[in-house]
């Protein structure tokens, strides 16, 4: 099953396992929560997993899936290439992690190779993890902070959107200043876009 919010790349997934007679498409979905529905109606071999999809994310989806399906083979299916990102999906239940520029052969290899041994880590993507350790932790609060921060706002303007103190932000941006290793705001927020952690929108 292929699941992406983009019809054309639905299309070309679909082109490139045409040339491969052992491998069928079999069903295809446009968002997590659709791909949810159509792995109840179709349970595939494997399924390839955009993560950035509306109404329900990839990572949401696959955890829904496999918690559904404990034995689900899906492979994440990504343009992200931060550390985290990959994490995510692993936790989620994923199987293997692709970026979607890998050649169309991986794609049908990567397949095959969950189908027969239950996972794929592409050496790329095995590098990319091993590159940052240990893992950054941020609260859920930080993770918001970071956001605003990324959007440009200050310090005033971040206590009024979460509605705490200007004193409590400071505290906050500092404690995120510290977990990424950053120096200031600016380095901080292309640290956590590099590794995925935040995303602009």
């Amino acid at each position: 099953m292929a699941v992406d919010d983009h019809p054309i790349y639905r299309d070309g997934l679909a082109a490139v396992l045409e040339l491969h007679p052992d491998l069928e498409l079999v069903a295809e979905a446009g968002d997590g929560a659709a791909a949810v529905d159509a792995y109840r109606a179709w349970q595939p071999d494997v399924t390839l997993m955009d993560l950035s999809m509306p109404v329900m994310s990839g990572v949401d989806a696959i955890a829904r899936i496999v918690e559904e399906f404990p034995s689900a083979r899906i492979i994440a299916l990504t343009t992200y290439q931060g550390d985290t990102d990959i994490h995510r999906a692993l936790e989620a239940g994923a199987r293997g992690y692709l970026l979607k520029d890998v050649l169309r052969n991986e794609v049908a290899d990567a397949i095959r190779a969950v189908s027969r041994q239950g996972w794929i880590l592409p050496d790329a993507v095995a590098r990319r993890l091993a590159e940052y350790v240990p893992r950054v932790e941020l609260t859920d609060r930080e993770l918001e902070v970071l956001r605003l921060m990324a959007r440009g706002l200050r310090n005033k303007e971040i206590a009024a959107q979460i509605h705490r103190t200007e004193a409590t932000v400071k505290v906050h941006v500092l404690h995120v200043l510290n977990k990424l290793h950053a120096q200031d705001r600016t380095e901080a927020v292309v640290i956590a876009l590099k590794r995925g952690i935040i995303h602009l929108a």
